[in-house]
């Protein structure tokens, strides 16, 4: 028996750690086992051509897929293919596409097994039944949730290579006890907690390893304190030994819930060392009862501008428009709320409908129109039409280009003045009319587009502009030739940050 291990993962620098979970607990099948990543965009031909060249054809081969949001249209092709070429080869389907509405699924009819839920144990069960029998009689199988503590871990099975080149994905503990709609934690009882010291052990066999950059996926880093702490304490003894090979690490925080022992904490991580994302979603008490969203917003927005002004950590917040019940102008009233607070970086989401998540029960009274194909974002709704909310994709993908990528910092006040989503806005809808696209406009060109607006639409003086732009070097065809000052190039060198984190260092924030 062969049995391979596969995905598309959204980009090269990301490494499944589903997949890795699903390898370590093989058991005695590991041996049998093998694991092949691959990425979007791949020829259907060569990622079917590469899977078959694992099998032997005097054994049975298995293929397990790990289906995402991001991925099922591609690897639907790929199953389908598969089917095709070797019929013979048994497919099994697990991951979060998978695992609600199955029935209505193309991939599902093509595959043989599905594995819905926790799929960690259940994948080498069901390989087992296959090989040794009793053959399962049902299609769909549902997970088992084995507790946290008989899971084998998986973060041995990051390769070398995987530790040098990609980023590493680790958890602290599993689910989330917030019922957002909008979510597929909504459908979790509460937050599961590994052992915390044998997690810290992983991390420090990770760091010996050569590991510097940590995503924790956790959904509340912050909803145990005492963890919390201990993780952070693993980071800052890291950087204390070792200041001149820093360490990264991003958590996703509960935005109401930072008490002075944390923020303690917080305070001795260097520039270029931590990010925080944070959901903020809406500042609407409405629309958050509505969803069944519990949040302070007076607590949020304290703690948001404290971490801004009082802490080195990269800011991450984000919102998301098409909500239902909330219409334009309660949005941008909450993202100026949010621009205020002065974070790094403003995620700007548009609303999806991930299959499973209680968010569709509003979809009738509230006009809610989403797109059938992935990643299934929402086109209208009762309070915002469908031309509307095209401006407002438009103006988050102009957002990540001008505000997030950290190129434009001097500029953007200029921009954006006393009305930021008004402002911005307008830039947005004239930078599309000017340009009809939302990618691939180069760096130069997107310099000179701002610069014309601001003097043509704002009548701004065009050595006032020049100067500011000048000062963030958007003029520049290539980012390597942008002169850096010598405090920056230290920051840089002395800063584990990816590369767009990295931008935001010791940039001043110009206000108007």
């Amino acid at each position: 028996m062969t049995i391979l291990l596969s995905t598309l993962n959204a980009r090269y620098s990301h490494a499944s750690l589903g997949l890795r979970y699903l390898f370590a607990n093989m058991g005695e099948l590991q041996g049998s086992t093998v694991l092949q990543e691959f990425v979007i965009g791949t020829k259907t031909t060569e990622i079917v051509e590469k899977i078959l060249m694992h099998r032997d054809a005097t054994q049975q081969f298995i293929v397990g897929f790990g289906v995402y949001i991001w991925n099922i249209e591609e690897l639907t092709q790929v199953v389908a293919m598969l089917k095709v070429i070797a019929p013979e080869v048994i497919i099994i389907l697990g991951g979060p596409e998978v695992s609600h509405e199955t029935e209505q699924q193309t991939i599902v009819k093509h595959a043989d097994y599905v594995i819905t839920g926790w799929g960690d144990v259940s994948f080498a069960s069901l390989c087992r039944q296959l090989i040794n029998g009793p053959q399962p009689l049902m299609k769909i199988h549902t997970g088992v949730q084995a507790p946290l503590s008989q899971l084998k871990l998986p973060y041995a099975h990051f390769s070398d290579h995987d530790i040098a080149h990609r980023i590493l994905y680790v958890e602290a503990s599993r689910g989330c006890p917030f019922k957002c709609e909008f979510c597929l934690s909504a459908l979790d009882k509460t937050a599961w907690p590994f052992d915390i010291d044998v997690f810290l052990n992983e991390l420090e066999t990770l760091y010996q390893r050569g590991a510097r950059l940590f995503k924790f996926v956790d959904r509340t880093f912050n909803l145990n304190i005492k963890t919390s702490l201990r993780i952070m304490q693993f980071f800052l003894d890291k950087l204390a030994a070792k200041p001149d090979d820093p360490v990264f690490a991003h958590f996703e925080v509960v935005p109401d819930h930072l008490p002075d022992a944390l923020k303690a904490g917080i305070q001795q991580f260097p520039p270029g060392t931590l990010q925080f994302e944070i959901g903020i979603q809406t500042f609407n008490p409405a629309i958050q009862a509505l969803v069944s969203r519990k949040q302070n917003n007076q607590k949020a927005e304290e703690n948001i501008r404290w971490l801004c002004q009082n802490s080195n950590a990269h800011m991450h917040v984000d919102l998301i428009a098409g909500l239902p019940g909330e219409d334009v102008a309660s949005f941008a009233r909450g993202f100026n709320q949010l621009y205020a607070l002065q974070p790094h970086e403003i995620q700007f989401g548009i609303l999806k409908r991930l299959r499973g998540t209680p968010i569709i029960r509003h979809t009738q009274e509230y006009g809610m129109v989403f797109d059938a194909y992935p990643p299934y974002t929402i086109l209208a709704t009762r309070d915002i039409d469908f031309s509307t909310m095209q401006r407002l994709v438009r103006f988050a993908r102009y957002w990540d280009l001008v505000a997030n990528s950290g190129r434009f910092t001097h500029t953007l006040p200029l921009i954006l003045a006393d009305d930021p989503f008004g402002n911005f806005m307008a830039l947005s809808d004239w930078l599309y009319i000017s340009t009809d696209a939302t990618h691939r406009i180069a760096l130069e060109r997107l310099a000179k587009l701002v610069s014309r607006w601001l003097q043509q639409e704002r009548g701004l003086d065009e050595a006032t502009i020049n100067a500011r732009l000048k000062n963030d070097y958007a003029g520049q065809t290539s980012p390597e030739k942008i002169p850096r000052s010598e405090k920056k190039q230290r920051a840089e060198k002395a800063s584990a940050a990816p590369q767009r984190q990295a931008r935001h260092l010791d940039t001043v924030q110009v206000t108007e």
